[in-house]
């Protein structure tokens, strides 16, 4: 839809995610006045201006002479499935015939599908089945037969969709599908463990498209990894936190590379999970500093050495307070990089990095805990923990 098209405009339908009618009304009321906040916030964020937003039944209403421009916009917060530039009118049956044969005008061209949709609430006189009809109608004597239209109720190439609410009725011609999910804030925050690569950053943004805001963390490497994994990690940041728009722009960067080299001394075919299980050790501490309630990471069974079911369980001994959160956990490959080109952090996340230098030839599968604690019996836990944490800068974007 053309930018030019906000002159037509006057209105924006956004329609709430159906989860939000699964909630009890004093639950939906709480979400949807977070949803209101994040909608405004995103509005500001983006300088769209607006006069009024208003909420309804399963809807906001927003009036706004840039609706296509905020249309765009608000299809990226969570919690809404759809939204739609429209234009208001009353709800009298004629007022409504005249908007809608205003758009169909604008929206239909030679040889074009089309279809009428109309949803009603509220005492008008008149039914959904009536504006169907006689907005149909006239749609056909008036530009059937001059641009070659046929009806198509399945697949048109033009929807002229009209909303009533009782005194107010709004007319559309597209429905954009918007990200869904539960409005952003409405679960508490989650520390994510955050790679730039492909997979965490999809698990960070899966769990905040459940509601929770995600505090990023980054373990940097060097030596053993060069400036360009840390450039890529920031620049999927930016894009991660395009969609938590009015939350903060935080990624807590880990100095690790010390913590490498004295795990690099212990045994070597260990030496990822000891690396992952002080990270963690790490994202714990955090955790309970910001108040979280529990630490996201990108792994699934299997993808790397580390993420075998027994590696895994290994990995979660360490972590005594919180739970770990594995949105990809049965994911394969292919399905995460979807998600990632759809909400456009593939693009960075793939770039190529420098790889970790510290990852040994032959690393271990199935690790035995009893092992891996034998291992770390070599190494001042507490000290490498408290050095960790010391080092953190705070890099916002």
């Amino acid at each position: 839809m053309e930018t030019s098209l906000n002159n037509v405009y006057d209105s924006v339908i956004i329609r709430f995610s159906g989860e939000l009618w699964l909630k009890k009304p004093w639950t939906r009321k709480y979400y949807e006045k977070r949803l209101a906040r994040n909608l405004k916030q995103t509005l500001k964020h983006y300088e769209v201006s607006y006069t009024e937003l208003v909420r309804r039944h399963g809807r906001f209403y927003l009036k706004t002479a840039s609706a296509v421009d905020a249309a765009d916009k608000l299809a990226r917060v969570f919690g809404i499935s759809s939204v739609s530039p429209a234009i208001e009118t009353a709800s009298k049956l004629d007022e409504v015939m005249d908007k809608s044969m205003f758009l169909a005008g604008i929206m239909l061209k030679t040889g074009n599908s089309f279809a009428v949709k109309c949803k009603r609430v509220g005492k008008q006189g008149y039914s959904s089945a009536d504006v169907r009809n006689l907005l149909g109608q006239r749609v056909l004597d008036e530009f059937g037969e001059k641009l070659g239209l046929r009806v198509d109720l399945g697949n048109p190439d033009v929807i002229l969709g009209v909303e009533v609410r009782d005194d107010q009725a709004f007319v559309y011609s597209q429905v954009i599908d918007a990200v869904g999910g539960m409005p952003l804030g409405v679960q508490p925050k989650l520390v994510g463990l955050f790679s730039g690569g492909i997979d965490s950053v999809v698990g960070c943004w899966l769990v905040m498209k459940r509601g929770s805001p995600v505090v990023p963390v980054y373990f940097d490497n060097s030596p053993f990894t060069d400036e360009t994994t840390t450039e890529r990690a920031l620049q999927v940041a930016e894009v991660l936190f395009s969609w938590a728009v009015g939350f903060p722009r935080k990624v807590y960067v880990v100095q690790h590379g010390e913590n490498l080299k004295q795990i690099m001394g212990t045994n070597r075919k260990y030496s990822c999970l000891l690396c992952k299980r002080m990270m963690y050790r790490v994202a714990e501490r955090l955790a309970e500093q910001l108040r979280a309630e529990g630490i996201v990471t990108g792994e699934a069974i299997g993808e790397q050495a580390s993420q075998t079911l027994t590696n895994l369980r290994v990995l979660d001994s360490v972590v005594k307070s919180y739970p770990v959160h594995r949105p990809l956990l049965g994911f394969d490959k292919e399905e995460t990089e979807a998600i990632g080109r759809k909400i456009g952090t593939y693009r960075f996340s793939s770039k190529k990095a420098g790889a970790c230098m510290a990852v040994p030839y032959q690393p271990s599968t199935k690790a035995k805990l009893e092992e891996v604690i034998k291992a770390e019996e070599k190494l001042d836990i507490e000290a490498m923990v408290e050095r960790s944490l010391e080092s953190i800068k705070i890099v916002e974007i």
